[in-house]
């Protein structure tokens, strides 16, 4: 039987340590550990690998917490040596690395910089480090192990250009479609067969609107995108970073009635919520109107529509 490592605050780990708790915050940050996004910090895939959980309470919510015998001493600083670039990701699939730092940013995992490219919370948290040029920009290098992400494969393949290939709807049998639309079974099986404005094969009249619409805005958009995370989960639309406005993934919930379909629901809300993803949601309320509701949505992400 294995038996439980103790888990420790960040607080109670730096009483042990001798530091103060902003410092040895700041220190663990330093070693890029752990990362700060609305006031709290979380964990970087590193961090993960050195031990360190998320906790949760129910007054304070979610916290790191470490193994209480976890020294930050004995972790190596980052070493530039031990990470590639751009360059050297486009050489394992065959892409420039103008290309590759493209689909880096639609992943959300970078953002263009005055001069450069600057590291997003997402990038940091599969492991990426931000260096700075003795010119002022900034650059981003990445882990090795980056190169079998498996969202990072799937935007990089050659042959999708970085978008996934689209999914069809099952004619008369919703239900069967939301517990399989996340399954690369459903995605052979059953092309896509409703075609919208801009040529995107969709599988229902509601996603038809919402494609149009976003078409007619002017805004570039993916149907069917995989987030940038290892589970295989997709999004019904994803809008990446452009116009000064964040990239956003829209979900349209258009089974209000069905107990299966509004579980599947909050399971896939979590996974938004857990990964810091900007989730844009629309249900059928918001269809028959979409152009009252969408475009007051899109710019809560900062895309300003007509």
């Amino acid at each position: 039987m294995t038996k439980s490592v103790k888990k420790i605050s960040t607080s109670a780990l730096s009483k042990d340590l001798g530091f103060s708790s902003n410092e040895l915050f700041e220190y663990l940050n330093e070693l890029n550990l752990i990362y700060k996004e609305d006031g709290k910090w979380h964990l970087t895939r590193r961090g993960i690998d050195c031990g360190g959980e998320m906790a949760s309470n129910p007054k304070y919510g979610e916290y790191v917490v470490w193994p209480a015998d976890f020294d930050p001493d004995t972790v190596e600083p980052t070493d530039r040596n031990q990470l590639i670039n751009a360059t050297a990701i486009g050489n394992e699939f065959n892409l420039s690395s103008q290309k590759v730092n493209l689909i880096l940013s639609e992943i959300g995992w970078i953002e263009k910089a005055i001069k450069g490219w600057s590291l997003t919370n997402l990038g940091i948290k599969v492991g990426g480090v931000e260096f700075e040029h003795k010119s002022g920009g900034s650059f981003v290098l990445w882990p090795p192990e980056l190169l079998t992400n498996k969202s990072l494969v799937s935007s990089l393949n050659p042959e999708g250009d970085g978008i996934e290939k689209q999914p069809t709807e099952l004619n008369g049998n919703p239900e069967v479609v939301e517990d399989l639309k996340d399954s690369k079974d459903f995605r052979e099986k059953f092309p896509a067969g409703l075609r919208t404005k801009d040529g995107h094969l969709v599988r229902s009249r509601g996603e038809i609107l919402i494609d149009n619409s976003l078409y007619e805005y002017g805004l570039a958009h993916a149907y069917e995108r995989r987030l940038p995370i290892e589970e295989e989960v997709y999004c019904d639309f994803y809008i990446p970073s452009q116009n000064n406005g964040k990239a956003v993934y829209i979900e349209y919930w258009g089974m209000e009635n069905d107990e299966k379909y509004q579980a599947r629901k909050e399971k896939k809300k979590q996974i938004y919520k857990d990964n810091h993803l900007n989730l844009l949601e629309l249900e059928n309320t918001h269809i028959e109107s979409l152009d009252d509701y969408l475009p007051k949505m899109l710019l809560k992400y900062g895309f300003r529509v007509d």
